[in-house]
């Protein structure tokens, strides 16, 4: 990248050692970098979830989808296995000023239909993603491109084609240098001029431009697999060393750890409750436990009762001290989990574990009594508390625990209300209509502070699924995204995150290692940054 002298500290911070692992075990399974031969025609089962919606680069905000999306899709860039941007659509992606980009796209690139990728491909597809009318989850995601509206149909008049393949990007805040580093996120990617003509039907049976494609028409069994092949149309650095990818949608982490085991699939990416203590031992060489960029908690929606105003502030922080994370993580996890100290992870350049307010987030039973008493002198509790998950993973021995403590702790009726599958459970988050607390995580789009604070918790962000509102919150973000140094930017995110430990619209738990297996036979294993195995990487026989 060109870089001038207003960016230049800007982009530093966010590309230049942007993975500062810190704080957790680390055991891993597989090395990328010694490859091991293998069948090149072979396909790869791995563990996976059903998609939340049809797949559609700026409707998918959940990990499930988002494993395929980037498996058929190129970007302007990718992050590789430790976080670094690396250009793949992309010729080149220059941060001119701070609010100005200009972006070259390779030519000779097509999507698997043999379209060919151009700045159109980009542009049309972002204009799609953006505009209000399309209803698409990451319409947030292009916010900081001029002309963007939130609540009205408006084009993204920051776009302009200068030729078939190169374009301009004009921000309405001075934050190109952190744009730039988002540009390998699933809600960029280009859509051929064939989807856009019916983006219902492409959301089913997509085309696309990465390493993969859809087996055939109809390849998504829904809840019950998808199935990949390996894509001779992409030209990329992923090349794909096997011959494609079948995504199992399991019921179940353990009914995954089962088939893991009997050499039924090959790679899983979430070891169950019920094996937490004996997986690396049962695995050996091929258990993988390893950091990641992931961040877990529970959150409220923003009009549960008994929980706004002042007393709502009082039973949101003495249910977060009734909570011994400690004994969680240890009993539980078998400390493949270390417990939240703010709202990122220690994976990611900035983290902290000495934020003012912290104290709100350690175990305090007493303080925790007393603050809900409190409360009830506002106005006396009534009804059960709840925390909503889905049990198609393994969330139900965690929710469990948390509630048996607010039990304990706080004198209250506490239970999980368990859905049946994750889309199940977005859907009444999405639609407003879930009325208890409800798990939430996050696994980074790309590796910096801003992607864990913004899109959960700026105002009418994407993810923010509490509707939480802070103007000063929000005016501590954007002025970390245009800070020109490391540690000015860390000072505003901070001081942003002690505002959330003050709010609390979510409840910190944990930090996540990513814990996984491979079967025997299995080679070239590799679980990047964000805990995701890189697909394409991976061969057998």
């Amino acid at each position: 990248m060109k870089r001038n002298k207003i960016a230049l500290a800007g982009i530093g911070l966010l590309a230049a050692g942007a993975l500062a692992l810190a704080g957790c075990s680390s055991k891993s399974g597989g090395d990328a970098t010694a490859s091991t031969g293998g069948d090149s025609k072979s396909i790869i089962r791995v563990s996976g979830s059903e998609p939340e919606n049809p797949l559609l680069p700026a409707n998918t905000n959940e990990v499930g989808g988002g494993k395929i999306l980037d498996s058929i899709f190129a970007g302007l860039a990718f992050y590789d296995a430790k976080g670094k941007l690396v250009n793949d659509m992309a010729e080149s992606i220059k941060v001119d000023d701070a609010s100005d980009l200009t972006i070259k796209v390779k030519q000779g690139n097509t999507f698997s239909n043999g379209e060919k990728v151009t700045a159109d491909s980009f542009i049309n597809a972002w204009q799609y993603g953006a505009l209000f009318s399309n209803k698409q989850l990451n319409q947030s995601w292009f916010s900081d491109i001029e002309g963007f509206s939130a609540d009205a149909d408006s084009p993204l008049t920051g776009l302009k084609k200068v030729d078939d393949y190169t374009f301009t990007i004009k921000l309405s805040n001075p934050v190109a240098a952190d744009f730039s580093q988002r540009l390998g996120y699933s809600a960029y990617y280009p859509i051929p001029e064939a989807g856009l003509k019916d983006m219902a039907a492409f959301g089913e049976n997509p085309i696309g431009n990465g390493p993969y494609k859809f087996a055939k028409t109809g390849a998504w069994q829904h809840k019950v697999e998808l199935d990949l092949v390996k894509s001779d149309s992409y030209k990329g650095a992923r090349q794909a060393k096997n011959g494609g990818v079948t995504f199992v949608f399991y019921a179940t982490a353990d009914a995954a750890y089962a088939d893991l085991q009997s050499n039924k699939v090959d790679v899983i990416d979430l070891i169950p409750a019920s094996a937490q203590q004996t997986f690396e031992s049962d695995l050996g060489d091929r258990a993988v436990n390893q950091p990641a960029a992931i961040f877990q908690s529970f959150t409220l929606p923003g009009n549960l009762a008994h929980f706004t105003g002042d007393e709502g502030k009082l039973r949101k922080e003495a249910i977060s001290l009734a909570i011994d994370r400690a004994a969680i993580t240890k009993t539980i996890f078998n400390n493949t989990r270390t417990p939240a100290s703010d709202f990122t992870s220690p994976v990611i350049a900035g983290w902290s574990d000495s934020l003012k307010g912290a104290d709100v987030l350690k175990f305090d039973a007493k303080k925790a009594k007393e603050l809900w008493a409190e409360a009830d002198k506002i106005s006396p509790w009534s009804g059960k508390f709840q925390i909503a998950y889905n049990s198609d993973s393994s969330h139900q021995a965690w929710v469990d625990a948390v509630s048996n403590q607010l039990k304990n702790n706080l004198g209250i009726d506490a239970s999980g209300n368990p859905y049946v599958d994750f889309a199940s459970l977005r859907k009444d988050v999405n639609a407003r209509t879930i009325q208890t607390a409800f798990r939430t995580g996050w696994q980074a789009d790309y590796p910096a502070q801003y992607n864990f604070l913004q899109p959960l918790y700026g105002t009418k962000a994407s993810s923010n699924d509490s509707d939480y509102s802070n103007p000063e919150f929000d005016a501590l973000l954007a002025k970390g995204a245009s800070a020109s140094d490391q540690s000015e930017a860390t000072k505003d995110y901070s001081q942003a995150q002690e505002i959330l430990l003050q709010d609390l619209p979510a409840i910190p738990l944990w930090y996540s290692n990513v814990n996984g297996g491979f079967a025997k036979g299995v080679n070239n294993v590799q679980f990047g940054w964000n805990s995701v195995p890189l697909y394409y990487e991976i061969t057998k026989g």
